[in-house]
């Protein structure tokens, strides 16, 4: 999906990014794919690439919706996101 940056309100700067969700089968946590195209650094051709993070699901978001997570303190090991809103239900 998009990749952006946004200010707080604060000083410092959080990330946020919008993703599909692709897994909710852990308890208070979701999987959020973010897929972004990118210029091979050889080859010049544009490249589809993504990554997976792990979220904090608070609005009970369910597999396949698009969601609009913000960077937040580790929650875990692997959590340092939080849901912000969903966008779309799937």
């Amino acid at each position: 999906m998009t990749l952006s940056k946004s200010k707080n309100t604060t000083k410092d700067t959080t990330k946020t990014f919008t993703g599909q969700v692709v897994s909710d089968k852990m308890q208070n946590t979701i999987v959020v794919l973010l897929s972004y195209k990118a210029r091979h650094p050889l080859y010049r051709k544009i490249v589809k690439k993504s990554k997976k993070i792990y979220a904090q699901n608070n609005l009970s978001a369910q597999t396949g919706d698009i969601v609009k997570v913000s960077e937040c303190r580790p929650l875990s090991k692997l959590k340092k996101f939080t849901t912000l809103e969903i966008i779309k239900h799937q």
